[in-house]
């Protein structure tokens, strides 16, 4: 049976805390710390590894997150998600984006349909019309092909696709799968939409409106912003717009669009890029099999995710060593810092899929909780980070845990040697390095040259940014997201925290305002 229960009433946490603390310098020097890179690793789907050396533990810290592991029973409230319980208990939903790649457990039936048949069908209904896009077999007024997809979206149907488009952008260009280029519409900021329109041929490209509720204002108002331009254009909108929203919206059947995808309820905007929001910008930016794979890659991390021991599943270790680093060492924050250009969006999505996920104050029971939760999340790419706000996580007041990701080969292997050495092993040689100094730190008379240490991180490494690797990663960390949701006691997957602000907002727009509101409207000429 399941119980849900704070994380400070388990046994095992309380246990957690009073583990002696591990000095990461010197874990981290000498012998101690090559035998510790060699061993504290863990195999991840697609050819990728999560090494978690330069964390701040040993085998007696790992011996009681495996304990809190049992006794929060994170097996089996992932078991109890994918066999479809509402595990989403602020909205009364079942959660089942995991499905959407494949099928871990029991069939799930909602809506009276049996919902893998329905993620499959709508892949395959997106396959179908992708296909027939790049063949040239549906095209524009004129009867010409398409040359451009434009997603139309917001949040989730922004964040998640736009990186994954990103990451495998060039991958597809070196492989002959680049079919189409992808723009992505999302504030409503005039300028964003105007600046995308200005850079394409509207003629010749396609536009995904994403809408779940098909009421969603910023993404409305863009696809208003759109309809204008394509009638000013001489064009006729319903010849190059395509709808990804629910059976029951105002879009599903409108004869505005080419075509109507489906998604649903059980499935948030953060965890969509696996479904059809994702599906349908991505197989028709590079061909529905470059989707598949990606698919596959996302499904075959799952599969490890269901894994009861805690050193055989990467998300779940991973998760249990942010809680120690949160709840026990105290640290507020994490960086995610991937030494790959390809992964330039990927920390912003992963910004909303934590923070949107865990940064709540109340447990699922609606009840306060009296500890930390979700930390801040930030990031960029490596090197660049280097140059920017390296300074403060190496020598700052504040200790913030690292999450680089690393490749060993390039995507476009397109490279040059300079000093002996290529572009991609001065990049690799700089993760490296900064892993091992943020861990050890050095010693040095004059202070502002002194390097402290202990500054904990672990590093997922890879071969190559490719489909199948990128959607291992992407379940890593929708996987780890969930289960310190677990853990924490929260419900990891509604959002209520960015209704206010909506609700405000309508209200400023029908000029209902007072106090402090209306004069923030008064002085932005509202």
């Amino acid at each position: 049976m399941i119980t849900w229960n704070n994380l400070d009433t388990l046994a095992s946490f309380k246990e957690l805390e009073k583990v002696e603390r591990v000095n990461l310098v010197e874990a981290m020097t000498g012998e101690s710390g090559a035998e510790r890179v060699k061993n504290y690793s863990v195999p991840m789907a697609e050819g990728l590894t999560y090494n978690y050396a330069a964390k701040q533990v040993d085998d007696k810290v790992l011996a009681a997150l495996a304990k809190l592991a049992d006794e929060a029973q994170l097996a089996e409230k992932f078991e109890a998600l994918y066999n479809g319980e509402v595990i989403n208990t602020g909205e009364k939903r079942l959660v089942l984006h995991h499905m959407t790649r494949g099928q871990l457990g029991e069939a799930v039936e909602a809506d009276g349909v049996d919902k893998r048949a329905f993620y499959t069908e709508q892949q395959a209904k997106i396959a179908d019309f992708a296909n027939k896009v790049h063949a040239g077999e549906i095209t524009n007024g004129a009867g010409e092909k398409f040359t451009t997809v434009v997603q139309i979206g917001i949040g989730g149907s922004d964040l998640g696709p736009r990186a994954m488009y990103l990451a495998l952008e060039n991958w597809a260009k070196k492989n002959d799968t680049f079919k189409m280029e992808a723009k992505f519409i999302s504030n409503v900021d005039p300028d964003d939409a105007a600046a995308v329109l200005n850079s394409i041929d509207v003629a010749h490209s396609i536009f995904v409106l994403v809408s779940k509720s098909g009421t969603t204002l910023e993404t409305l108002t863009n696809e208003s912003f759109v309809k204008d331009a394509l009638k000013n254009a001489g064009l006729d909108a319903s010849k190059h717009m395509i709808a990804v929203t629910s059976e029951t919206s105002p879009l599903a059947k409108s004869d505005d669009y080419l075509a109507a995808f489906f998604m649903d309820d059980y499935i948030g905007g953060r965890y969509s890029s696996t479904s059809a929001v994702g599906g349908a910008v991505l197989s028709l930016a590079f061909g529905p099999e470059v989707f598949a794979q990606f698919l596959d890659g996302a499904a075959a991390e799952d599969v490890l995710s269901k894994n009861k021991d805690v050193f055989k599943n990467p998300a779940m270790l991973d998760a249990l060593i942010g809680v120690y680093e949160r709840n026990v060492l105290g640290y507020p924050s994490t960086a995610v810092l991937p030494y790959s250009q390809a992964l330039s969006r990927f920390p912003a999505h992963l910004q909303q899929l934590d923070m949107e996920s865990n940064g709540k104050s109340v447990n699922r029971f609606g009840e306060p909780v009296d500890y930390s939760t979700g930390p801040v999340i930030f990031g960029e790419p490596g090197t660049n980070g280097q140059h920017s706000f390296y300074q403060l996580l190496h020598q700052g007041t504040d200790i913030v845990p690292l999450q680089f990701v690393g490749y060993k080969n390039s995507q476009m292997a397109t490279d040059v040697v300079i000093q002996d050495s290529t572009s991609q092993q001065k990049l690799c040689a700089n993760v490296a390095a900064q892993i091992v100094a943020f861990a050890c730190g050095k010693s040095d008379e004059n202070r502002n040259k002194n390097f402290e240490g202990g500054r904990p991180s672990s590093i997922i490494i890879g071969e190559q940014v490719n489909p199948g690797s990128l959607g291992a990663l992407l379940a890593h960390f929708e996987n780890k997201v969930m289960f310190q949701g677990f853990v924490w006691n929260v419900n990891s997957f509604d959002q209520e925290g960015v209704q206010l602000g909506k609700v405000l907002a309508k209200r400023v727009l029908a000029h209902e305002t007072e106090g402090a509101l209306k004069v923030f409207s008064d002085l932005l000429n509202i």
